[in-house]
């Protein structure tokens, strides 16, 4: 069963991701949908998870999700509560933030803790060595408890525009593989 392009929906992190972004590069190039937050600059848990639930109930067949940063963190949070998980075909979840580090919890008061339950649905975590909203070890530890399948990218930063990716075409790879699963 693949995917329509428009139910490919791009969940950007804390702040939305900038035109460079990867993100931003395969809604233009492939006709993927953002998931737009009302607010990005000071995001509140329960208000994006009910934004990303309200786009789902208003997509038509299977959903993928295409999550970066906060994003990730924000698919693990929904997955939780909501009762719309079956129309989620996977999720490519790639530098999770960190939100229970000291540094960031102070400004996303509302995202700690993360949510560490299994996802309903195939999912891959793209991770780097040198990510600072992230260890790589915290990566890994959320790939596992999420039941994801865990990439490491190396020393990649935060898998962002400045990690001069362009079009990111071995990430596309991995959202086709998710794509093609019928479902675990």
């Amino acid at each position: 069963m693949y995917v329509n392009s428009k139910n490919v929906l791009i969940l950007p992190g804390w702040q939305n991701s900038g035109p460079d972004h990867w993100q931003s590069r395969w809604e233009t190039l492939h006709g993927y949908q953002r998931v737009e937050q009302h607010d990005w600059m000071t995001p509140r848990r329960g208000d994006w998870i009910a934004r990303l639930e309200d786009v789902i109930l208003g997509c038509d067949g299977p959903v993928l999700l295409v999550a970066h940063s906060l994003g990730c963190i924000l698919t693990a949070a929904w997955a939780q509560i909501s009762r719309s998980t079956a129309r989620v075909q996977g999720a490519l979840l790639v530098a999770p933030g960190d939100p229970e580090r000291d540094a960031l919890r102070a400004v996303l008061p509302s995202w700690a803790p993360i949510v560490r339950q299994r996802l309903p649905f195939a999912s891959t975590l793209i991770g780097s060595r040198n990510d600072p909203y992230c260890s790589h070890d915290k990566a890994q530890s959320l790939a596992q408890a999420w039941g994801s399948r865990f990439i490491d990218l190396g020393e990649r930063g935060h898998i962002n525009a400045e990690s001069g990716l362009g079009d990111w075409p071995e990430g596309l790879l991995w959202l086709n593989e998710l794509n093609d699963k019928k479902g675990d």
